[in-house]
């Protein structure tokens, strides 16, 4: 005579590992999904940003090469405006973040969800760039032409007024001290003769 144990609960079900495994990968798919989901609405928002910035993107000037002005995809998709600034999105997904990264580290020079004020502050982030640019431009170039000048002097020197400021030496100067000692020394012989004649009379 069999006698079932009081103590043992039977399963519901038997365990399957080719079902877990199934729901591991289901739930993967709806984290890809949703991944993908809010990186296509974060381009899309930053789409929008870029359409806003076209017409200041334009203006630039065509030889200044320090911008990128492109959107580049990834985990957290990025607008790059330069090599050291670009925006992305916040974690909610709806705030645009304006960041730089420097020597001391990475500044937030803005964080909004209004795109127009993002507009305004990126316009004015590459006015303040491009006026940068211009004033090193010019910078070299005066550093250039003050290197320059010393060797413009120079040969204006030689071959200009500056020869008045070094003038050949006359004939008449060169004999000026020899006539001085000549009077000089008939001054001292005709003494000399008016001594003696004075001390000896005939």
């Amino acid at each position: 005579m069999s006698r079932t144990r009081d103590n043992v609960v039977p399963h519901a079900k038997v365990r399957s590992l080719r079902e877990a495994i199934r729901k591991v990968k289901f739930a993967e798919v709806e984290r890809t999904d949703v991944v993908i989901e809010l990186q296509e609405s974060e381009r899309a928002r930053l789409e929008l940003l870029c359409e806003e910035l076209t017409d200041v993107f334009k203006e630039v000037p065509e030889d200044d090469d320090q911008f990128s002005f492109q959107i580049v995809p990834g985990n957290i998709p990025r607008l790059w405006i330069d090599i050291t600034s670009h925006v992305a999105m916040g974690r909610d997904k709806r705030v645009y973040r304006f960041v730089k990264d420097t020597r001391l580290g990475r500044t937030v020079i803005l964080e909004t969800a209004d795109l127009e004020d993002m507009a305004d502050c990126i316009t004015e982030y590459i006015a303040e760039r491009v006026l940068e640019r211009e004033r090193t431009v010019e910078g070299d170039w005066l550093s250039k032409r003050l290197r320059e000048a010393p060797r413009e002097d120079q040969v204006a020197v030689t071959s200009g007024a500056g020869a008045e400021a070094a003038p050949v030496p006359h004939v008449r100067g060169l004999w000026a001290p020899f006539a001085a000692f000549a009077i000089g020394l008939l001054v001292g012989v005709v003494g000399l003769i008016g001594y003696a004649w004075f001390a000896n009379p005939i």
